[in-house]
């Protein structure tokens, strides 16, 4: 998908921005000790439940929120910053590492249409997946279930079920 940047679409994404960041601005301040604090305020800024069982270590930072849908048992250690314009769902019993970047959205690559337009695509991460510290995945991706995404990755491709990928651009070097 794009659109443009200037638009009462590309408004709205703008107070959008500004929600996420005031509520991000709460999250931050919710100590790591207040589990369902954490739980609450992560809720208010994806606008759905995440469940008992969902933990998130701030900082943790995202362009809208909105976007972002998360099964059971998810884990999201600190320092992540997701950019959901394009949508990122992420499946039941997924570790996400320190410092992870999940981008669904950008702009398009001509000169003459970058800096007006956007492109998005979901990011569909399936269950069981471990992603590691610092590793970036990229819009229009899907990583399949059991995958594990090595640190420092740059994943621009869907990963197979039950592998293992690293480096930049992230390529299988193990089946799981």
């Amino acid at each position: 998908m794009t659109s443009s940047a200037r638009s009462a679409e590309g408004r709205a994404r703008f107070e959008n921005v500004q929600r996420a960041v005031r509520l991000l601005a709460r999250l931050s301040a919710i100590g790591f000790d207040d589990l369902p604090g954490l739980r609450s305020a992560f809720e208010e800024l994806v606008g759905k439940p995440v469940g008992d069982r969902f933990m998130v270590i701030p900082p943790f930072s995202t362009d809208c929120g909105l976007n972002i849908s998360v099964g059971a048992n998810v884990f999201i250690n600190q320092g992540c910053h997701f950019m959901d314009m394009g949508g990122i769902a992420i499946g039941d019993d997924v570790m996400i590492g320190p410092k992870v970047t999940i981008v669904s959205a950008g702009h398009p690559v001509s000169p003459s249409k970058r800096r007006n337009g956007i492109t998005a695509a979901p990011v569909i991460i399936g269950k069981n997946v471990w992603i590691g510290a610092a590793a970036t995945i990229l819009q229009g991706v899907t990583i399949g279930e059991n995958a594990v995404i090595a640190a420092g990755a740059v994943v621009s491709r869907s990963v197979p079920a039950n592998s293992m990928v690293a480096g930049v651009p992230a390529r299988v070097i193990k089946h799981l």
